[in-house]
This record gives structure tokens, sequence and C-alpha cells, in this order.
């Protein structure tokens, strides 16, 4: 059986690949809907243009502007952070990230709440911000919010790990010392 060292290990081992493999989706996927066209080759674009086609991801086919906004906030705030989170994941027992994981974290979950109630609620057959592009059946949205929803689930896992882990609650840092 695994104690809570070998818990926390695997936790922060599972958090550093989630961080590690969010820097290309966003470089070469994400940000494609707010930077350029010309910093991105055809086979990017064309990867982008399938994915929003199968998907039927209305937000990256034809991002309306909150959206941008969320997606510049990943390109300022987050994508520097992802390096460094990559670092003290696999380096492990890295207390300062907590506080940084945290606000990452929420400010994460924070932007998945309208991404996700979007993907669910909103009638894409009458927004004329998304021309009718988007999911058209229920199964066709539930498939695209599962597309997200590891973009919530794993940010929530990791404020919870942070504020209820013992090692890395404030409490133990103080007695530690």
């Amino acid at each position: 059986m695994m104690g809570p060292l070998g818990t926390r290990h695997s936790l922060e081992w599972l958090l550093g690949l989630y961080f590690l493999s969010h820097i290309p989706i966003t470089l070469l996927v994400d940000l494609q809907a707010v930077l350029p066209c010309d910093l991105y080759p055809l086979e990017l674009r064309n990867l982008q243009q399938w994915y929003t086609e199968e998907f039927k991801d209305p937000l990256l086919q034809n991002a309306p502007v909150w959206f941008k906004s969320f997606l510049f906030c990943e390109l300022v705030f987050q994508l520097p952070f992802f390096p460094v989170a990559t670092y003290a994941f696999f380096k492990g027992g890295c207390r300062w990230i907590c506080t940084p994981a945290i606000i990452y974290s929420v400010q994460t979950i924070t932007t998945l709440i309208p991404i996700l109630s979007t993907f669910l609620l909103e009638d894409f057959s009458k927004a004329s911000c998304f021309r009718e592009q988007g999911p058209k059946t229920f199964h066709e949205r539930l498939f695209l919010v599962s597309v997200y929803m590891p973009y919530f689930l794993i940010p929530l896992i990791l404020l919870l790990f942070m504020l209820q882990n013992p090692y890395y609650k404030s409490e133990e840092k103080r007695k530690k010392k």
C-alpha cells in the first residue's frame, strides 16, 4: 500500500505531466485564436481547423472577445507558469509552489465555468457570434465538455491538494521552520 509520501509524489508527478503537456497545447493550438496566423505553419493551422470541425468547438472556430480574453490570460499569466510548475512538481517537495499553484487553479477553474456553461447551455443555432457553429446534439455537447473537463478537474485537484495536504498547508510550514 502507498503511504502519504508515495501518494504525494504520485500526485506531484501527475501534476508535472499535466503542466508539461499544457505547454505545447497552449503554444500550438490555443493561442492560434489570439496570435497572428503567420506565426503558425500551415500544418498547425490545419490541425486546429481539423480539431474545431471534428469536435465542433465554436470557441476556437470563431473566438468571441470574452474567450480571447481568457486566452490572453493564458498567454500572459499561465504559459510562463507552466515550466515553473513542471519543474516544481517533477522535482517534488517544493513548498514555494503552493501559492502560485492556488492562484493558477482558481483562475483556471473560474474561466472554465463560463466555457463549460456555454457548451452546455448556449443555443448555437441562434447565437449570432457563433454563426451556427458548435455542437448540435446533446451527445456532441457532452463530448466537447469531456475535452475541456480535465482542464477543470485537474486544477480542482491541484487546489484541494495545495489546501489539504499537510506538507503544503501554511500551518505545517510555520511549525517546521
